[in-house]
C-alpha cells in the first residue's frame, strides 16, 4: 500500500466528534488533540506517523504561525499547511495565550487539511428557524488619514490581498486605487 493509499484510508474512515463546547459562541467543536486522538488507531495499523511542526513568520504587520501537519511512512511524507495570524491586540489575553491560541488553531486547521476534515456546520447550526438573516454592514474606508487605511497599506505591502480588505470595508474608489498600486 502506498502512502497515498494509507492517507486515503485515514481520510475516508476518520471520525472525530465535535465533543467540546464553546459557551461564549454557543457551538460544538473539535480540537487538534481530538483529531490526533482519532488518528491513533490508524498509526500502527497502517505503519504511519503524524507530526506537527510550527514556524513563526514575522511580516511586520502581525506575527504568523505556519503549521505543517505531516503523515509519513518512514520513506515518504505528505504535508498540509495552515497559516494563522497572532492577534497581539486580543483583549483579556497575555502574550503567551495569544500565541497559544493561534498555535491551537494552526494545528487544528493543518490537521483538517491533511485529513480532509469537513468542518462545515450541520443543518441544525445553519437552520434559521423561520427568522430572516440580519444584514451585516461593512465599515467604510474613505479617508487616507484613517488609521485603518495605514493598517490596510501595511497589510498589502506585506503581501496581503486587497480583496480581503474589500471583504471587511467598503472602499472609496480613491482608496481602492491606491491600495491596488502598492
Amino acid at each position: 500500500m502506498t502512502l497515498n493509499d494509507k492517507l486515503a484510508t485515514i481520510q475516508t474512515k476518520f471520525k472525530s466528534k465535535k465533543s467540546r463546547f464553546n459557551s461564549f459562541g454557543k457551538y460544538n467543536f473539535r480540537s487538534a488533540e481530538d483529531i490526533l486522538e482519532a488518528t491513533k488507531p490508524y498509526l500502527l495499523e497502517l505503519g504511519v506517523s503524524v507530526t506537527i511542526n510550527e514556524e513563526l513568520i514575522d511580516n511586520h504587520v502581525m506575527p504568523i504561525i505556519q503549521t505543517t501537519a505531516t503523515v509519513s511512512d518512514g520513506k515518504n511524507a505528505i504535508h498540509a499547511t495552515a497559516l494563522v495570524g497572532v492577534d497581539l491586540n486580543q483583549k483579556g489575553m497575555q502574550t503567551p495565550q495569544q500565541f497559544g491560541s493561534a498555535s491551537s488553531y494552526g494545528k487544528k486547521y493543518a490537521l483538517g487539511n491533511l485529513f480532509l476534515i469537513d468542518d462545515t456546520a450541520d443543518s441544525d447550526a445553519t437552520n434559521k428557524h423561520g427568522r430572516a438573516p440580519v444584514a451585516k454592514t461593512k465599515n467604510t474606508l474613505t479617508s487616507k488619514s484613517d488609521l485603518a487605511f495605514k493598517k490596510a497599506k501595511d497589510y498589502v505591502k506585506a503581501g496581503g490581498k486587497v480583496e480581503a480588505i474589500k471583504a471587511k470595508y467598503a472602499l472609496s474608489k480613491e482608496i481602492e486605487a491606491e491600495l491596488t498600486t502598492l
